[in-house]
């Protein structure tokens, strides 16, 4: 029995729906959207003898929230909840980490340097690099771990199955939705010097790779540790509207807007994750290019 956390969300439900594609899978999916966390903590620790690996993807994922205390009850202990248990069980265990911890990418983005520096930008970041190093610190001193891990740092997803992500949803998304609406989108003016208009970069990633990877390591249990899930290309907000565009048949039109006062401050101009680690453990498969997963993904919702 494989379980996921977070089974009703963006990643979470593709996950599940993938993992049902094998007859051999019983998949369990557990989320607060239809259940509440005293009931997840309760049935993972009453079935644990059951569980032969579980993908921890369910949190808070709200960049703009800041309300300390529900990342600590939803992102911080859950996820070491969820680590003891698969340590005290031996339940191999795939985690969502994010490229949120790398802060303002200064000290770029290599996972497979010393994680302790990095300086995320808002709480949820915040959230993720506190879980990143707490298990960091059980698996190589305290040498209690499952017996495969792996805590992913996700880049920037876009792909079905987000709309319930409203703000949060990728910038394909609301760029299909503007463009629906308006025949235009909107974009995010920099506001440094050093990055025009609509060129700030973007290490954009569409879900189906983040599935592959994620069912990958669950199956192949590679060497445990934390790995960095993007395409290792950082492609401009202008390269993807001209995609959707593109996509839609349709003449670009883009205006460019001053970034909310809430976004400035933790705003990203920069992602590129590296994926030298991913690739040394034997994933091989391209990743998707911008414009072919914006064209999937715009037929899709077109339909």
């Amino acid at each position: 029995m494989i379980v996921v956390t977070g089974g009703e969300g963006f990643i979470g439900k593709n996950l599940v729906q993938r993992l049902r594609l094998d007859p051999d899978i019983s998949v369990v999916s557990l989320d607060t959207r239809n259940t509440s966390i005293d009931y997840i903590y309760n049935w993972i620790t009453t079935n644990a003898k059951l569980i032969d690996g579980i993908y921890h993807i369910g949190a808070i994922s709200d960049t703009t929230e800041q309300d300390e205390r529900l990342f600590e009850i939803y992102n911080i202990n859950m996820s070491i909840f969820i680590w003891n248990v698969c340590s005290s069980n031996q339940i191999p265990l795939v985690y969502a980490s994010s490229a949120a911890t790398y802060g303002d990418g200064s000290l770029g983005f290599d996972d497979e340097l010393d994680i302790d520096a990095y300086q995320p930008l808002n709480q949820y970041g915040w959230s993720k690099q506190l879980v990143d190093e707490r298990v960091t610190i059980l698996a190589n001193k305290d040498n209690y771990s499952p017996p495969f891990w792996a805590g992913l740092k996700f880049f920037n997803v876009y792909g079905s199955d987000e709309s319930h992500k409203k703000r949060m949803a990728s910038m394909v998304y609301h760029t299909f939705n503007q463009v629906m609406s308006s025949g235009k989108v909107k974009l995010f003016k920099s506001h440094r010097k050093d990055y025009a208009h609509g060129e700030q970069l973007r290490d954009f990633i569409f879900i189906d790779d983040i599935i592959d990877v994620c069912t990958y390591m669950m199956k192949e249990k590679p060497t445990s540790g934390i790995y960095n899930v993007g395409t290792g290309k950082a492609r401009s907000f202008n390269d993807l509207a001209k995609a959707v565009f593109k996509s839609m048949n349709k003449r670009e039109r883009i205006k460019y807007i001053n970034t909310p006062k809430d976004l400035r401050e933790q705003y990203q101009y920069y992602t590129q994750a590296t994926t030298k680690k991913l690739r040394a453990v034997g994933y091989t498969k391209p990743f998707t290019e911008l414009e072919d997963g914006v064209d999937k993904y715009v037929k899709d919702l077109l339909h």
